[in-house]
């Protein structure tokens, strides 16, 4: 699987390591205990259309999210991560 580094540009997916899915960390002040173990243990690990985090471990050091779909591993999009996107 390539996957399209937006500074180094196309390398192989030996070159990253996955982090996880993409997922927005609740409001610390309000979230029930419902919300917190949902947000650290549970992953939706869907088959199709996924975004997930990637660090680009072999190159510029960069965490980037990619969206893929999972069944295909064709890479549709890929972006540097910002601090909302994985946060």
């Amino acid at each position: 699987m390539l996957i399209p580094c937006p500074l180094c540009g196309p390398r192989d997916a030996l070159e990253f390591r996955f982090v996880d899915e993409t997922v927005r960390r609740p409001e610390p002040q309000s979230a029930s205990p419902e919300q917190w173990r949902s947000y650290l243990y549970l992953r939706a690990n869907r088959a199709g259309a996924v975004t997930e985090l990637w660090l680009h471990r072999s190159g510029c050091r960069q965490y980037v999210v990619v969206e893929r779909d999972s069944l295909t591993n064709t890479v549709t999009a890929a972006r540097l991560a910002r601090k909302e996107a994985v946060s």
